[in-house]
């Protein structure tokens, strides 16, 4: 475990379960759904805290895809290591985390990497890496990914969980950028029809929500407010994409950043990152009294 200080704020991450990061506290008050912890992350793939999806977000449509001319059968993988969604029983979010190489870390910054090889789910040898770093009042993880070896599809993100402490679902104030809503199927899989929709401030509303959107412009900022803390999710560069869940029943929100929307692995709806031409994104996560 690797912990990093700046003043009220404090942050966790865990290099051996995919470099999630497991804890962010301010003023020792944690703001991290914590869920099943760490242990049940590396064991099930059940996320929690500020996890990176890699080496795709969100679901795909079916257990293959075909990307950059090649064909993956994820099938003989199911459950090991492919994370299987329990709604849909569709692959979800890639496969379950490993071990990371810590680089460089002090106070308050760290920067990990991880090598990936031409494995068989995903056989696009990359290098990914995760530079860290805290002030007084955020978190900024920015995240670089570089090919090895011919191109290689960029659909990564990250799914953080979000509990503001002495705070119920009902108390919850949220604030949303103007985006474009990606239409879902039953299976939560964009349809292909889309929607403008404009900046939101308000209530959340009492039913769930699992939406999908894209067409965000850097600096596009998610919020939440509730027991005298806004918690904001700012979209610094590389992520165009994002999903928002809350269940009705829990006390928690997610405002994911993405680079790509769900299914792009099989709809080519990708980035692509080639040797010598890394891609980069980032987003940060700060904290206020309000």
């Amino acid at each position: 475990m690797i912990a990093l200080e700046a003043g009220p704020l404090a942050a966790g991450f865990a290099p051996e379960a995919g470099m999630v990061c497991h804890s962010l506290r301010h003023d020792g008050a944690e703001l991290l759904t914590q869920r099943d912890g760490v242990e049940g992350y590396m064991r099930t793939g059940r996320w929690m805290g500020v996890p990176l999806l890699h080496p795709w977000a969100n679901r795909l449509a079916s257990w293959g895809y075909e990307a950059l001319g090649r064909r993956v059968d994820l099938g003989p993988l199911a459950g090991d290591p492919v994370v299987r969604d329990r709604k849909t029983g569709l692959p979800i979010h890639g496969v379950l985390p490993r071990g990371w190489a810590v680089l460089e870390q002090d106070r308050a910054r760290v920067v990990a990497e991880l090598v990936w090889g031409e494995e068989p789910a995903f056989p696009f040898p990359h290098r990914v890496q995760i530079a860290a770093g805290l002030s007084e009042r955020a978190l900024r993880i920015a995240t670089t990914l570089e090919a090895r070896d011919g191109e290689v599809p960029v659909a990564f993100g990250f799914h953080p969980w979000f509990s503001p402490p002495d705070a119920g679902r009902a108390d919850y104030a949220v604030e949303l950028p103007a985006m474009r809503r990606l239409e879902l199927d039953s299976r939560h899989l964009p349809t292909g029809d889309t929607a403008r929709v404009d900046a939101f401030a308000g209530e959340l509303p009492d039913h769930e929500l699992d939406d999908a959107f894209d067409e965000l412009g850097e600096g596009a900022v998610f919020a939440v407010a509730g027991g005298g803390r806004r918690i904001s999710v700012t979209f610094d560069a590389g992520f165009e994409c994002a999903q928002v869940f809350t269940p009705p029943d829990k006390d928690l929100i997610c405002f994911e950043p993405m680079t790509a929307p769900g299914d792009a692995l099989r709809t080519a709806a990708f980035a692509v990152a080639t040797p010598g031409r890394p891609f980069h994104a980032a987003f940060t996560i700060a904290v206020d009294r309000n």
